[in-house]
């Protein structure tokens, strides 16, 4: 069989089971085990895949998956996440659009403690919304912000699908953990500017309200009680890491353990938290590494077939840019996150990308922050990003989905200047790395 007919058949046979709605792990173990019997031999094939996909979930590797995971859910549950956003909210005065600032900033430290964008926009909409409601923020300025700062727990670390992402390219955890730093802090500062430009020039989306005046000592106490010992999570997971004390695996355990500890000292750590945090740790776990096992025996397929082989051959072939690729890439992206979800969209692309993106001699890494980017502005993508709907359930009565999309635009906006500012300004994503002590693995 030809190389074009292989991967015409194996992606679109997998797109139309995703777009029928079957569960993304099953649609690829389908097309796997068809894929097998067709170009692998039959049976044979079939005890090769298995020994793969045991092969692909028993890396030490993979060990930060779990573990941030497991310190989102101890955060959320300990009940610590609220007494951060009470601190925020001493410190912001009283500027333009205050309240959508907070979600900012809300958005930017819940980054650091969940991975997960959807935990984030539940998070922020369910405590923020009321209040942004009652004060009259129209809602392209109460829902925008929470939708926005939210993405953001996939771009700053600990970030779950980063890891996932890295582990499928086969980038190192490691440097990639620390590469989307400045990319996620520089799309905080995007929005923030945003918010305070447009109520700058428009005050009826945000009008403005007293504010009680806090006491400096007060809010220098709310820091050091509640905001402090969060640097120190920060620093457990991504300072040994950058100083090469500990691996990604190591890191992330020792930031797990100190999650522990400070839900202990805040008196929020009890059996029920415990068994709630570790049950749907391991539920969440498993999902993810049974669709990693998909991801790596399709991607083995797909090469076995000789498409993977193909496809390099004729990109390398064209007598285009690197840069032109890149940014086609992305485009694609853009294009199927509107309709798909992020996990799916890196299972059918890495395999294909990856070896493109090695044979013309792109940065594995920077090309992995971009795409990460692209699979954060998928979650608010109308018309099926997943955050959206989230937003409708947490929002007032009154909302509808035309209100949500119209909300989230102006924040995809921001998205695409911070895509454009890290394609055009490598350094923005690959300078911390060049910083670490040790290579992580």
């Amino acid at each position: 069989m030809e190389w074009w007919l292989a991967a015409l058949i194996l992606l679109s046979s997998l797109l139309i089971l995703l777009f029928l709605g079957m569960p993304v792990a099953f649609a690829f173990m389908f097309i796997n085990v068809v894929g097998v019997i067709v170009f692998w031999s039959g049976e044979a094939g079939l005890s090769q895949l298995i020994q793969s996909m045991w092969s692909s979930i028993s890396s030490f590797t993979l060990v930060p998956i779990p573990m941030f995971i497991l310190m989102g859910e101890v955060m959320f549950r300990s009940g610590i996440a609220p007494r951060m956003m009470d601190t925020l909210d001493k410190w912001l005065g009283r500027l333009p659009g205050r309240l959508g600032l907070l979600a900012v900033g809300g958005g930017t430290v819940f980054a650091t403690l969940s991975g997960s964008a959807m935990a984030s926009t539940a998070m922020l909409g369910s405590v923020l919304t009321p209040e942004l409601e009652k004060r009259g923020y129209q809602k392209s300025m109460s829902l925008g912000p929470i939708l926005g700062s939210a993405g953001l727990a996939i771009m700053i670390p600990p970030t779950n699908l980063g890891v996932l992402l890295a582990v499928l390219a086969d980038i190192s955890v490691g440097a990639f953990l620390l590469a989307i730093i400045i990319p996620g802090l520089l799309m905080a500062a995007l929005y923030a500017t945003y918010i305070i430009v447009r109520c700058q020039l428009q005050p009826q989306i945000a009008p403005p309200y007293d504010v009680p005046r806090v006491p400096l000592s007060d809010r220098i106490v709310s820091a050091l009680r509640y905001i402090l010992p969060l640097s120190t999570i920060i620093f457990l997971v991504l300072g040994l890491i950058f100083l090469g004390v500990a691996t990604p695996s190591e890191a992330a355990a020792m930031g797990a353990i100190g999650c522990f500890v400070l839900a202990f000292i805040y008196q929020g750590l009890d059996w029920k938290m415990v068994k709630e945090s570790v049950a749907e740790t391991v539920s969440i776990s498993g999902m993810v590494l049974l669709i990693l096992t998909g991801a790596t025996a399709f991607s083995q397929i797909l090469a076995f077939s000789g498409a993977t082989r193909g496809i390099v051959e004729v990109v390398s072939g064209l007598q285009i840019s690197p840069l032109l690729i890149l940014i086609a890439m992305q485009l694609t992206m853009l294009v199927m996150g509107m309709f798909i979800d992020q996990i799916s969209i890196m299972m059918i692309t890495l395999p294909i990308y990856m070896p493109i993106i090695n044979a013309v001699g792109i940065n594995p890494v920077w090309f992995g922050a971009i795409m990460l980017l692209n699979m954060e502005m998928a979650t608010t993508s109308p018309p099926f990003g997943f955050s959206l709907f989230v937003m409708k359930g947490v929002a007032p009565p009154n909302t509808t989905m035309g209100d949500i999309y119209k909300a989230a635009l102006p924040f995809l906006g921001c998205d695409l200047i911070a895509m454009i500012l890290m394609i055009s300004f490598p350094p923005i994503v690959l300078w911390l790395p060049t910083l670490m002590r040790a290579p992580g693995t």
